[in-house]
């Protein structure tokens, strides 16, 4: 975790709720920060509790951790693709550049 803020931690411990279960983070990053992403796990832990039957908190954790990895690969995966596609503009649009410069 490190984005940039300025309501740094600097060492404190702040306290978030996750699936009904408090949890204290130490860290260096923006408290805002580590509060969206406790957010964001707890309503993804919501999600498959609401969508599955299995009740226990360690599965519950375990398929939403799996729900946030799938997210993780298939953004990596977008994004490859775009930086792919661009590249191949890029290298199309220098192709015309040079081949007009020559004429």
């Amino acid at each position: 975790m490190s984005p940039e803020g300025s309501a740094a931690l600097a060492g404190k411990v702040l306290k978030v709720n996750i699936y009904g279960t408090e949890y204290p983070i130490k860290g260096e990053v923006d408290a805002d920060y580590i509060r969206q992403v406790a957010e964001y796990v707890d309503r993804k832990m919501r999600e498959v509790d609401q969508t599955t039957a299995a009740k226990s908190s360690l599965k519950v954790a375990i398929l939403a951790a799996l729900n946030i990895a799938d997210e993780l690969f298939r953004e990596r995966e977008e994004k490859a693709g775009s930086t792919q596609n661009l590249e191949a503009k890029i290298n199309q649009l220098s192709k015309l550049i040079n081949e007009n410069l020559k004429e």
